[in-house]
């Protein structure tokens, strides 16, 4: 198992930048890469980005070009650098990671990003 914990969230005005933090322990050797989720009440999990430990990443169309995700393998982080924020970005968001087929197989409490207009 592999424990995850976020932080660096907050309350951040639209156009502004955040960046987001996570840390993993446990089985660390297991992991092939990690990435993020996001969750807004109501809606399904959307995944955010993600990197593997090959260096290959992937975003959701929603966020390319204003978030990048970065990872210190070394230290068992990934970071989640936002920028250009809109009141739809929003939302709880989770580290994860992935299993076989990219699906989340450990992920975090999560850290709340709101962004106001």
């Amino acid at each position: 198992q592999v424990q995850l914990v976020e932080s660096g969230g907050g309350l951040v005005q639209v156009g502004g930048s955040l960046t987001l933090s996570c840390v993993a322990s446990g089985n660390t050797g297991s992991i092939i890469g990690m990435g993020w989720l996001r969750q807004v009440p109501g809606k399904p999990r959307e995944p955010v980005a993600s990197m593997l430990n090959d260096g290959t990443t992937g975003y959701a169309d929603s966020v390319k070009g204003r978030f990048t995700i970065s990872r210190d393998i070394a230290k068992n982080m990934v970071y989640l650098q936002m920028n250009s924020l809109k009141p739809e970005d929003s939302a709880v968001y989770t580290c994860f990671v992935p299993g076989a087929g990219g699906i989340p197989k450990n992920w975090g409490q999560g850290t709340q990003v709101t962004v106001s207009s």
